[in-house]
């Protein structure tokens, strides 16, 4: 019989777990208002406690990135490491530039891109009393900052069960607001409901996957993965299963073929904050989650996922960059592009070029600072894509998008520059990220997937370059063309934040490269 007298206390880092609990706290406080605040005061007070929360747990992460000396916290379940707070910082970047656009009213007649009440059928009379009331979801907030604070915990997870924990916890808010469009109802629902069912069976074959790994090692923490491999005990078969089906769950985050499937049906159906949310925050937890496991718990399986990697990466790559050029709607380009991104940070991925002396550029540093220029210009692009619109509505068809560069240049010329950083074209932040993954995996002994990646690349740029033709050298069509609707601060300040660093990465890249590459050491 065990004494519970006997049962040690746990140690918990306060300090440096503030960051998250500062998340979680503003989360919760967010659901402590949606039942206490009268109605009209929520949308101020959930907007700013968002804002708040994100900002200072910006500055305790970077606090703690200056001072801390990497190691394990709360029971050894979360790695504090160079890697975890570069993630984070990405993430809460991400977070702050959603909080932004979430809270955009001056669009649309002042109403917000969320439903005034998703619970009710779409068209129905009660949807009709609340469009007419003004009502609104302003619990979009929390459910921003608890989908975050499991981002977070993904990205910093030592441990394989804590990792599906922490899907789980960034996921379910997710479909919800997947949603919750306040226009395209019937589209937004659907695609909620794609995306909860095809990412819970994700999320069970990599838990069965995770099991497996237990089986294998007797344990669900990294570093006895890592050393039965090393002493290789067990059985292969279990671990080689354990690894694919693991992979399932990790690739189906990032968007990966063939766990692609999801990606064009939900980032159309969603509201456009939540799709610029999506294609960058959740890409960059699955990322640094899936760099984890493999660098750290399955280091000593290199020679196998290198080589699955490397075949994802050329498919996704080719998948997305064709499908593209056949789409005639902005976010469903945007998103067979992010497919074809995925495939680009694959390549990064296999090169698996750890930091150490005599190595430039770690794979780490390279696909951090990718996912950061990737992450710039998405959040540039569905600034404009809200700004555009028809009818009371977003324009989203590539129609509404001719004539464009006469009509209102500035937006256009903004536009442009996210179109070629996407490209990879030179001067740009998105041309640096390219060549930092390319340079990764031709260290990394690859120089034939870097070959594939650069036909891949210029496949790409003619489908930016369909949006960019359309805006500067076709004429408008007086049925179908859009127009350009002026944002409050919140949004026009991601769009200039956006176009600055975009320019100014593209440029002189030197210090943030220096940075992360001093971060790029994982604690084992």
């Amino acid at each position: 019989m065990i004494n519970v007298l006997e049962i040690a206390a746990p140690t918990l880092e306060w300090g440096l777990l503030s960051p998250l609990l500062v998340i979680l706290g503003g989360a919760c406080l967010g659901v402590l208002i949606e039942a206490v605040a009268p109605r009209e005061m929520r949308y101020v007070l959930q907007s700013a406690l968002a804002a708040l929360a994100v900002v200072v747990a910006f500055g305790l992460t970077t606090l703690n990135w200056i001072q801390a000396t990497p190691q394990l916290a709360a029971v050894d379940l979360l790695a504090l490491d160079g890697p975890t707070y570069v993630f984070w910082a990405l993430l809460l970047i991400s977070g702050l530039a959603a909080v932004a656009l979430f809270a955009e009213r001056a669009l649309g007649g002042g109403q917000s891109a969320f439903a005034s009440s998703a619970a009710t059928v779409p068209g129905s009379p009660l949807e009709r009393e609340a469009d007419a009331l003004h009502r609104e979801h302003t619990e979009i907030f929390p459910l921003l900052l608890f989908s975050l604070f499991g981002m977070m915990i993904f990205a910093s997870a030592n441990d394989s069960l804590t990792v599906f924990v922490a899907v789980e916890i960034f996921s379910l808010p997710l479909y919800l607001l997947t949603g919750m469009a306040r226009r395209r109802r019937l589209l937004s629902q659907e695609a909620a409901l794609k995306y909860f069912l095809l990412g819970s069976l994700a999320s069970a074959i990599m838990l069965y996957g995770i099991s497996l790994l237990y089986g294998f090692a007797g344990g669900f923490k990294f570093a006895a993965i890592d050393q039965a491999i090393t002493a290789g005990a067990g059985s292969m078969p279990l671990l080689l299963t354990g690894m694919l089906l693991t992979s399932v769950g990790l690739l189906f985050k990032i968007g990966a073929v063939p766990f692609h499937i999801w990606t064009p049906d939900v980032y159309m159906g969603a509201p456009s904050p939540v799709t610029a949310f999506m294609a960058v925050a959740t890409k960059t937890a699955a990322v640094a989650a899936l760099l984890r496991v493999f660098y750290v718990a399955l280091g000593g399986l290199q020679w196998n996922w290198q080589l699955l990697f490397a075949v994802v990466a050329v498919a996704t790559m080719l998948l997305g960059s064709t499908m593209a050029l056949a789409q005639n709607d902005i976010k469903r380009l945007l998103a067979y592009s992010a497919i074809a991104h995925a495939g680009f940070i694959l390549v990064g991925v296999v090169g698996a070029v750890a930091a150490g002396e005599g190595v430039n550029l770690p794979s780490v540093a390279a696909i951090a600072f990718y996912l950061f220029t990737y992450g710039i210009a998405t959040f540039g692009a569905f600034s404009v894509i809200t700004m555009l619109r028809r009818a009371g509505g977003e324009a989203n068809s590539l129609e509404a998008w001719k004539g464009l560069g006469r009509s209102n240049p500035v937006i256009a010329t903004l536009m442009t520059l996210f179109m070629l950083s996407f490209a990879g074209i030179p001067l740009t932040a998105g041309f640096v990220g390219k060549l930092a993954v390319f340079e990764s995996a031709w260290v990394g002994g690859y120089g034939w997937l870097v070959l594939v990646a650069v036909v891949m690349s210029v496949i790409a740029a003619f489908f930016y370059l369909k949006v960019v033709v359309a805006m500067w050298f076709q004429d408008a069509d007086e049925e179908s063309v859009g127009t350009v609707e002026t944002p409050s601060l919140w949004t026009w300040s991601v769009l200039v934040v956006s176009a600055v660093a975009t320019l100014v990465l593209g440029l002189i890249p030197g210090g943030v490269l220096t940075l992360l590459t001093d971060a790029a050491q994982f604690i084992r």
